[in-house]
């Protein structure tokens, strides 16, 4: 058993090892990277060209990898809007790792990407583990997937900078349970922001792209308590320093006032967790 335990921590440390260097190395040419979690069938591929759409238009240098176990179509779909995408096949393996996005990157990505977005193999259990040298984690679940998503599926939910829910043009018919739902993601990640999307409906799309360019332009993402990045490494200011944490530390966190919006959004912050940066919608600023 130990010798199993071993295997794993060294796997992981390998993978958080080459995540650090990748995400130094996109940094270094200027692109922010955004890793998208959910389960298959959340419409994370629909919000996804929503925002891709939007970004080509706005005059935002973005690119797309989509991975999946086996076809093409969402980087077909992705395609139409216009921006690089490409697919990765992962013939069988339930998660991307750091290795296998920098040599997909290789040769592809272009020089001039302020974005990169990672549409990850749709599974909350495996790619919440290995981070992918993100600068951004988001979690998707539809409201046809049940409130209690998040206590299920806590290590997703737990490590993730920003929560978006999908489908909400429909909420009210699947009698889905907005309260249950924020309660049960404070539960497990207390302050991170949540915001409610349709992309057939046009609602809250460019919220997942305002808050890429905010940290892009250097604000500060939320810091999940359960964040094993910050725990097991240490992480870069603007200042170009590096501040070392052990393992094991863990970053407290106050739960912030949920807002509602008329348009359909709610939006969850933490008094510390909100990005601020001029890119931010006035209507989901912290």
């Amino acid at each position: 058993m130990c010798r199993v335990t071993d295997l794993q921590q060294a796997v992981m440390a390998r993978n958080d090892d080459r995540a650090e260097h990748l995400r130094a190395e996109l940094a270094a040419g200027g692109t922010a990277t955004v890793n998208l979690l959910s389960s298959p069938g959340s419409g994370k591929t629909a919000l996804l060209e929503a925002e891709l759409a939007l970004a080509r238009e706005r005059g935002v240098a973005v690119a797309a990898l989509t991975a999946d176990l086996a076809t093409e179509n969402d980087a077909r779909r992705l395609a139409r809007s216009g921006v690089p995408c490409k697919q990765v096949l992962t013939d069988g393996l339930c998660h991307l790792e750091a290795d296998m996005l920098a040599g997909h990157l290789a040769g592809w990505l272009p020089g001039d990407t302020r974005l990169l977005f990672v549409e990850n193999v749709g599974n909350l259990v495996c790619p919440a583990s290995y981070d992918l040298g993100e600068s951004l984690r988001v979690v998707l679940a539809s409201v046809t997937e049940g409130e209690d998503k998040p206590l299920k599926y806590p290590t997703a939910f737990g490590t993730a900078q920003l929560v978006l829910v999908t489908k909400e043009d429909i909420a009210e018919a699947v009698g889905f349970d907005r309260d249950a739902f924020l309660t049960h993601v404070r539960q497990v990640n207390p302050g991170v922001e949540v915001a409610f999307t349709s992309a057939r409906a046009q609602l809250g799309v460019g919220v997942l792209l305002e808050r890429a360019l905010a940290v892009a332009d250097g604000a500060a993402a939320h810091r999940p308590v359960m964040d094993r990045r910050t725990a097991a490494h240490g992480h870069a200011h603007d200042d170009g320093h590096r501040h070392e944490h052990a393992h094991g530390h863990e970053h407290g966190h106050r739960d912030g006032p949920e807002h509602e919006h008329s348009h359909g959004h709610a939006h969850e912050h933490g008094p510390d967790q909100g990005l601020s940066h001029p890119h931010a919608p006035a209507h989901v600023r912290g």
